[in-house]
């Protein structure tokens, strides 16, 4: 009962965000500061030891660009984290792309694709796992974005789904297609 009142509020402070009301967005903050602290370390568990950002400073970086997004019609609190999951995967790969030009390889942390699911998957790398993502969103975007909501934002089939405005099941349907284009895609690159 108290996260269906928490997401009804978070969902009237961001409709009043985007008013105009400065406040409301003080208000939100608190109420959402620990699911994106926690949809930031699962980003960066995910990355190489020595990563210098930390789960703050994403959470920091990522929300400064998130409340720029005034033209956002934002309906509630599961699309918020969702783009927020997405802003932090944007500026996870901008920094290993600029880790990369310096060095080359940059010193990239491969990962498993399942990792956060304790299933054997390909190694990759970030900027690798990225431009695999792009070319299933310019397949189909919805699929792309089932995988940032789910995999990189630990929502759930029912959050994704009310992201996305779609069913359930629906999105189990896309996250079992896109995981194993992901496969595909990764391993064809990988030779």
């Amino acid at each position: 009962m108290a996260d269906r009142e928490d997401s009804k509020q978070a969902t009237g402070w961001l409709a009043g965000w985007c008013a105009g009301d400065k406040a409301a967005l003080d208000r939100l903050l608190p109420l959402v500061y620990d699911e994106l602290r926690r949809i930031a370390a699962r980003h960066l568990e995910r990355e190489r030891s020595d990563h210098t950002l930390q789960p703050t400073a994403l959470v920091h970086e990522a929300y400064f660009r998130l409340i720029d997004q005034r033209q956002v019609d934002w309906r509630n609190r599961a699309q918020f984290l969702g783009l927020a999951a997405e802003m932090m995967r944007r500026i996870l790969v901008n920094h290993a792309r600029d880790r990369a030009a310096l060095k080359r390889g940059g010193g990239l942390r491969k990962m498993s694709l399942t990792e956060a699911m304790n299933e054997p998957g390909p190694e990759v790398d970030v900027a690798d796992l990225d431009e695999a993502l792009e070319r299933l969103a310019a397949l189909d975007a919805r699929k792309a974005r089932v995988i940032e909501l789910r995999f990189f934002g630990g929502l759930t089939n029912a959050e994704a789904a009310e992201v996305l405005d779609v069913s359930a099941a629906t999105v189990e349907r896309d996250w079992s297609f896109a995981r194993a284009w992901l496969f595909a895609a990764l391993e064809e690159s990988a030779s």
